[in-house]
């Protein structure tokens, strides 16, 4: 006679066996973001120049690489009143983040998924001044690029 429980540790072993290929399914798919030593030797100018193509009326630009999580500050002053679209986009897995303020103020901030695609937000500088645009990541090392033109 067969007893139910005699199933149990073969019913276990396959559970464990899918449980172990599905895990290891996820670390290749994590894995398979762009490895942080790509990051490191990227040639950023020529990824910018596929991934994010200047725009007109461009007030303020940047791309690079952050390589740790210490913000990236850049500023341009005699911005003209008026709205403008700031167009990001970042690779290397994980987030960035982009903090627009106008002579101290903050006006937005604004992320991207680091995934080549790209991201739009409508920012309204309400007087003319000095724009400050800060980018940063807590999922270093990631390439980014982002320009702020005047909205058409």
């Amino acid at each position: 006679m067969v007893f139910p429980s005699s199933h149990a540790p073969a019913a276990r072993l396959v559970r464990r066996t899918l449980t172990g290929a599905a895990a290891a399914a996820v670390v290749l798919a994590a894995t398979a973001c762009t490895p942080p030593g790509s990051i490191q030797g990227a040639d950023v100018p020529a990824w910018k120049a596929t991934a994010l193509p200047s725009a007109p009326g461009t007030v303020l630009e940047d791309a690079g690489k952050i390589l740790n999580r210490d913000p990236i500050v850049r500023t341009a002053s005699g911005v003209p009143a008026g709205t403008y679209t700031l167009t990001m986009t970042c690779d290397g897995g994980g987030k960035a983040f982009f903090a627009v303020s106008l002579a101290g103020r903050p006006l937005t901030e604004a992320g991207a998924a680091c995934n080549g695609s790209r991201e739009t937000a409508r920012i309204t500088v309400p007087a003319a001044g000095e724009v400050k645009l800060s980018t940063s990541s807590v999922d270093a090392p990631i390439i980014y690029a982002y320009h702020l033109a005047a909205s058409e």
